[in-house]
């Protein structure tokens, strides 16, 4: 695993550790089950603190793109189908929503592909 911290970033180096470990773990760069190192282990590694790599693993979980397994370790997850069920999820929740609201399926279509160029700047 190889991870680049750039300090004069925009992004903080939480955010650049979670991003590039999920990108990583998408591609298949950290195949499913990698044990990822221990939070104090990259910190020093990487020249963070450990409070930033801990709340870059926090928010890493909480996406499904690893699992903490107690003091066995933290391991790459298998992502993908935890992601796309919260996914679903999220879209059959919207779904129900804008029913009630009493959009046509177009505009809820239309909203729904605005946020999503919105969250991806496209």
């Amino acid at each position: 695993m190889t991870l680049k911290i750039h300090i004069d970033g925009s992004a903080p180096p939480y955010e650049q550790v979670r991003a590039q470990i999920s990108e990583q773990a998408r591609a298949r760069e950290l195949p499913v089950g990698y044990r990822l190192p221990t939070v104090r282990g990259l910190a020093e590694s990487l020249g963070l603190a450990a409070n930033t790599v801990a709340k870059a693993y926090r928010a890493l979980e909480a996406d499904g793109v690893i699992e903490t397994r107690g003091r066995n370790g933290t391991f790459v997850a298998a992502a993908g189908s935890a992601a796309e069920r919260e996914a679903a999820s999220a879209a059959q929740a919207y779904a129900e929503r804008v029913r009630r609201l009493g959009l046509a399926e177009d505009a809820a279509l239309a909203a729904a592909r605005d946020a999503l160029r919105a969250a991806y700047g496209s």
